[in-house]
């Protein structure tokens, strides 16, 4: 401890005091010891000895006079002569004359660059004059002796040669390590004696001047210097060059060096015979190194031979080394793909994909729809993967089509070094997706967070768009501009599939980028519909920009909805206010539409690539009115052509007519009771019609309206925000609970508890339809599939139970979090185990929605990871015909196994199609595939393009996520459905029901879901849809168009069979006639022979059912035995044409407003309104 300060002029007595020289006077600053150690530089350091004295907190000590802190700030430690302070020199090299010399000439990198290219330069003058002595020399008309003398310049030479020599003997003696035999037996030592002592002694030794001096062979010197130059030089600047280039840097210097001392050494020697010129010399070794040979130049005497035969021998020994080397750098290079231009990365766009293992599906989804875009076609996309690249990858990137635009490198996210090569900072944006073949889905959302960390933090500047597998991990990257979360998606998608059908086909539909011209040569009006409304995607504009919606400013978000689908087909479905960043779906009558607001619609294509064409210039042109629809009524006509992204829409008069305001009942379907007319839809909506909505009251039409029996359901449910949530990040969402938590044993359907004795689905007596859900384990993500299903828009009568049916029973985590939620239920058991399923109710079910295993996802063949679940759906549909199952499959391409029957002939036909739509180009080749058509089952890798499109459409994620119900947003809508029934069918077409929808309850439309009978014979279904053969026939006769016409609308006379036309019965009887053979009574007894072993196998699945039933004890009363879906089709329109016809038991998609009734029904899709106030 230090005592108090002494009086001035006195010395402190420090505790530990360093060896210091004795001063003259107490008040001379006290000298410093130097110490001198070994690998020092001349530089020293002020080691502060006093900062190790430790004060003495209670000791006064009196502050300095402020000169001396201003002396202090002005002159640093010069300011206190009597501070006790000792300097230290600290030495990197030894500090002698050899260690200095040795870091100036060798291991500094600057200075030791300096003089290799110094010494550099020297071997390329010697060179220089010798070549320079050798041409002056064939002027001269010399005789045969084989001396040359050194009449030019023999001072220059000198002088160069004893540089040369000072500086070699000085290198080697800086080198020396102890070994003085190593240092003299090196070739560059030899060839430095060769070169320059002949010179030297000339100098001494005049008569010596003639002799000859093989000056040439300084190249290879030159080219030793010229390597390490170059490696001084990288150290230099701190950065690394290819091994690539370094070897071919080596190779070519090599080359050279031999022809350069071929030519010479051949020149020389052939002074004594031919007397060859330097250029023979040189043409002679270009034509023998190169293996052409022709002859016309040799050499003739034996030591210009023997120095061929020498020359040959050394680069057949050199040169397939140096090659093997630059062979196998080469294929390394390959597989780590190099780098990505620094100059392309300035001048050109690119974007970087980083994934941990690169599949070929996943590679051509991403193009496909990367490219699909016409201003994305100049980027370049960078793959960055630590694993080596595929070879099925490795072919598709070798195509032209990409060879030229995709660039793979193989390295780490995580290093600097990988993405400094693939110019990250550089980069447009950067997709970091999950690998979800990854048995552990937690391990694999890890590794994408570490990702997308070292990405930001990198560049900070590059967009982010994270693919994530888990929910509960989203919060680690919610500084990403974009985010898609797997299980989010695939649960909410999956639950509303239970109410809304088809909803998971309906947004992949939406989030892929499609022509619209996919089955456009089918003979089926189904798949030809189908296809071309499939076209549709969702856009923006802004109002004040828009011909679309540019009248409608000052007026109702629904009278602009409707009058603009009516006039232009397109369906507007949001709006964004220009100060609001929230996206509102169908705010409702409301929402007054600004020039600044942003419009989201739905159509086949942007309205910058449509031209638009009046009915009224077509007639004053001559042109035929007729269009794609001919509507008998006095609706518009849409004709929607998608080609080359193009899309031309003939209109009638804009302005409509005034009678069309109100639609007469058609006399077929009129009623006394029902009203003769619809009303017609106010630009502003009156005040007095827009009933005030709290969201939290309990009065609604469905539930005011009820019986006493009816009302006794759900009469205990209440609406609030669940108190629970399971993971980090969850939207909140109003729903339906239950005013107190129930208790975990009550969630268990087949055990009893204290509280009730049920064990079984039909002892609690559900009123409505079961929802069954199968999964391996309770993950988070399985709540966002309850939460859609008891959302507060949906009717409380209308509520379905929800059986979880686990592999393995949940956490009391999962527990707490769903325990708030009227008729939820788990149970433990699996699909493969028919009790289970006869236990947890599956004849009382509506819909069974199988989950996919994470467990089964790594299978050795990839493909087959979904082997079980599609045998086990497969056993449950041959079971529970009846029963709707909603499958996830981790291949789409394993859809076609799906409700298999191998001799379903019409399955094998659309299986041609896809074929012919994938040759096609088609990224939606699968979309005619009736269980994705029908909505029946569903990948999650089908919106990974999703994600893709996010980055030209940056709403898409908003709005998928508004319409799963995954957000919510006051004011902004969701989605749900309605059905037509035959009281509805006096509506007649999609635009009248448009105008009702909107002018009753501001609901908007916006798609159909129809299910069609589906029965012909085998023969006929043979040829019914042969597109290879109805391609020929198109190219013989004609367009179809043409002979057959194109129907009024989508749907056909109750007389004809909806899936066999007219029309496509007579072109297939015309092809049966040529390519099928007539039955013969032989098959048509088969055929009954077929029928009657169906009817018996389904006798036999029938009966083990029962059996099953019966051994636990339930009721065999409702297992419907016969009812099939085997005979049905259903598919989906998005937005179609106002004149299509509607069809009895047609799901519809619409848009309902806050205080509209509750009286829609839940089968057709719609975006439905609300708003906190």
């Amino acid at each position: 401890m230090l005592g108090p300060r002494p009086e001035t002029g006195a010395q402190p007595e420090p505790v530990m005091n360093p060896p210091r020289r004795s001063s003259s006077s107490l008040g001379d600053r006290p000298s410093t010891e130097t110490v001198q150690k070994n690998n020092s530089s001349n530089s020293g350091v002020i080691l502060d000895i006093s900062a190790l004295k430790m004060a003495d907190v209670d000791s006064g000590v009196p502050p300095l006079p402020p000169r001396y802190r201003f002396r202090d700030l002005l002159l640093g430690d010069q300011t206190f002569q009597n501070d006790d302070r000792v300097q230290v020199e600290f030495y990197v090299n030894e500090n002698t004359f050899k260690e200095r010399l040795k870091l100036f000439f060798i291991k500094n990198q600057r200075s030791s660059l300096r003089i290799r290219l110094f010494n550099f330069s020297l071997k390329i003058l010697t060179c220089a004059l010798y070549i320079l002595r050798v041409s002056l020399e064939d002027l001269k008309e010399k005789n045969g002796s084989p001396w040359v003398h050194l009449s030019l310049s023999p001072l220059l030479q000198v002088t160069v040669a004893l540089i040369s020599f000072l500086e070699t003997m000085l290198i080697t003696y800086l080198s020396y390590k102890g070994n003085i035999w190593e240092q003299i037996f090196q070739i560059s030592f030899i060839l430095e004696m060769i070169n320059t002592v002949p010179f030297i002694i000339t100098i001494f030794w005049h008569r010596l001047r003639d002799i000859f001096v093989p000056v040439f062979l300084n190249c290879w010197l030159a080219k030793g210097a010229l390597e390490n130059m170059i490696n001084d030089f990288h150290r230099a600047i701190q950065r690394t060059h290819s091994a690539m280039f370094n070897q071919v840097f080596i190779l070519i210097c090599t080359l050279l060096c031999l022809v350069f001392t071929g030519a010479c050494g051949i020149q020389h020697l052939e002074r004594a015979g031919k007397n060859l010129t330097l250029f023979d010399s040189f043409y002679f070794c270009i034509v023998t190194f190169s293996t052409v040979g022709y002859g016309d130049v040799t050499p003739q005497i034996w030591p210009s031979q023997l120095l061929v035969v020498i020359l040959i021998c050394v680069a057949l020994v050199v040169l397939p080394l140096q090659f093997e080397e630059l062979a196998y750098l080469w294929m390394e290079s390959q597989k780590l793909g190099g780098n990505y231009s620094r100059h392309r990365a300035q001048t050109e766009k690119h974007v970087v994909l980083c994934v941990s293992s690169l599949k070929i599906d996943l590679l051509m989804d991403f193009l496909n729809e990367f490219y699909a875009h016409p201003r994305l076609q100049d980027y370049y996309v960078v793959i960055l993967c630590p694993t080596e690249i595929d070879i099925q990858v490795r072919r598709i990137l070798q195509i032209p089509l990409w060879s030229q635009r995709v660039i793979y490198l193989q390295g780490s996210a995580l290093k600097d070094q990988d993405l400094m090569r693939a110019k990250m900072d550089d980069a447009e944006a950067c997709f970091i997706l999950s690998s979800r073949n990854e048995v552990d889905r937690t391990a694999a959302d890890h590794q994408t967070i570490l990702r997308a960390w070292a990405a930001k933090d990198f560049a900070p500047n590059c967009p982010l768009y994270v693919q994530i597998l888990k929910p509960e991990n989203k919060f680690h990257v919610k500084f990403a501009d974009h985010v898609v979360c797997e299980e989010e998606f695939k649960y909410a998608m999956l639950a509303l599939n239970c109410v809304c059908p088809a909803t998971s086909t309906l947004i992949t539909l939406l989030v892929h980028t499609s022509r619209g011209q996919e089955g456009q040569l089918s003979p089926e009006q189904w798949q030809r519909t189908y296809g071309r409304c499939s076209g549709n995607e969702v856009y923006h504009i802004r109002l004040c920009d828009s011909k679309f919606f540019g009248e409608y400013d000052g007026k109702s978000f629904t009278y602009a909805s409707f009058h603009a689908h009516k006039k232009y087909g397109v369906c507007l479905i949001g709006v964004k206010r220009e100060d609001n960043k929230s996206i509102l779906l169908n705010p409702g009558p409301r929402h007054i539409m600004a020039a600044t607001d942003t419009c989201y619609y739905i159509n086949i294509t942007k309205e910058e690539n449509s031209a638009f064409i009046f009915k009224q210039e077509e007639k004053h042109k001559g042109l035929p009115v007729s269009g794609l629809y001919d509507a008998p009524s006095r609706l518009p006509v849409h004709s929607i052509i998608a080609s080359m992204g193009t899309v031309a829409i003939d209109l009638q008069h804009p302005d409509p007519p005034e009678e069309t305001g109100k639609l007469a009942l058609p006399t077929e379907n009129g009623a006394g009771s029902r009203r003769p007319s619809i009303a017609p839809v106010l630009e502003i909506a009156d005040s007095s019609s827009i009933l005030p909505c709290d969201l939290l009251s309990d009065q609604s039409e469905d539930e005011t309206n009820q019986s006493d029996e009816e009302g006794s359901v759900g009469s205990d449910f209440v609406k609030g925000y669940p108190p629970n949530s399971p993971y980090i990040g969850s939207s909140p969402t109003l729903c339906h609970l239950l005013p107190q938590k129930a208790p975990f044993c009550c969630l268990r359907l087949d055990k009893g508890c204290t509280h009730n004795s049920f064990e079984d689905a039909k002892a609690y007596g559900f009123k409505n339809k079961l929802i069954i859900v199968s999964a391996e384990t309770a993950g988070n993500g399985l709540y966002n599939f309850i939460v859609p299903l008891r959302a507060y828009y949906r009717p409380r009568k209308e509520l379905n139970p929800i059986v979880l049916l686990l592999d393995y029973p949940p956490d009391n985590h999962f527990l707490e979090a769903i325990c708030c939620f009227p008729m939820v239920y788990f149970m433990a058991g699996t699909i493969d185990n028919l009790d289970n399923l006869l236990q947890c109710g599956i004849i009382y079910a509506d819909n069974l929605v199988v989950v996919d295993k994470e467990s089964t996802m790594s299978a050795e063949e990839d493909y087959m990871a979904d082997a079980k679940t599609i045998v086990n759906v497969q056993t449950m549909f041959r079971l529970f015909p009846s029963l709707s199952i909603i499958t996830e499959l981790t291949h789409p391409s394993n859809m076609r196994f799906m409700q298999f029957r191998a001799k379903d002939c019409y399955s094998l036909a659309l299986s041609k199609l896809e074929k012919i739509e994938r040759d096609k180009g088609s990224n939606l080749a699968f979309m005619f595939r009736l269980p994705f058509a029908a909505g029946r089952v569903f990948s999650i890798s089908m919106l990974d393009t999703l994600l893709y499109q996010s980055f030209v459409k940056d709403y898409m994620i908003a709005i998928i996520r508004l319409l799963l119900g995954l957000d919510t947003t006051p004011g902004s809508g969701y989605l749900c459905a309605m059905k037509i029934t035959e009281e509805d069918l006096w509506i007649r077409t999609y635009g009248r029901l448009f105008q009702k929808l909107c002018s009753s309850s501001a609901e908007i439309p916006i798609g159909i879901y129809r299910t069609e009978s589906h029965m012909f014979s085998t023969s006929e279904s043979q040829v019914s849809i042969n597109v290879e053969q109805g391609e020929e026939h198109r190219d013989r006769g004609g367009s179809w168009k043409e002979k057959t016409g194109y129907r009024n609308s989508t749907t056909s006379d109750q007389s004809e069979h909806p899936l066999l036309r007219k029309k496509s019965m007579q072109w297939a009887r015309r092809l049966s006639r040529k390519n099928v053979k007539p039955s013969t009574r032989a098959e048509r007894i088969s055929q009954q022979r077929l029928n009657l072993y169906r009817r018996s196998e389904r006798q036999e699945l029938s009966e083990l059912v029962k059996n099953r039933m019966k051994h636990l004890g339930l009721p065999t009363v409702g297992y419907d035995e016969m009812n099939d879906h085997q005979n049905t089709l259903s598919y989906v329109l998005i937005n179609p044409p106002p004149d299509t016809m509607l069809e009895l038991n047609d799901i519809q998609h619409i848009v309902a407003g806050q205080g509209c009734s509750g009286s829609v029904c839940t089968v057709m899709f719609c975006l439905c309104c609300h708003s906190d106030g």
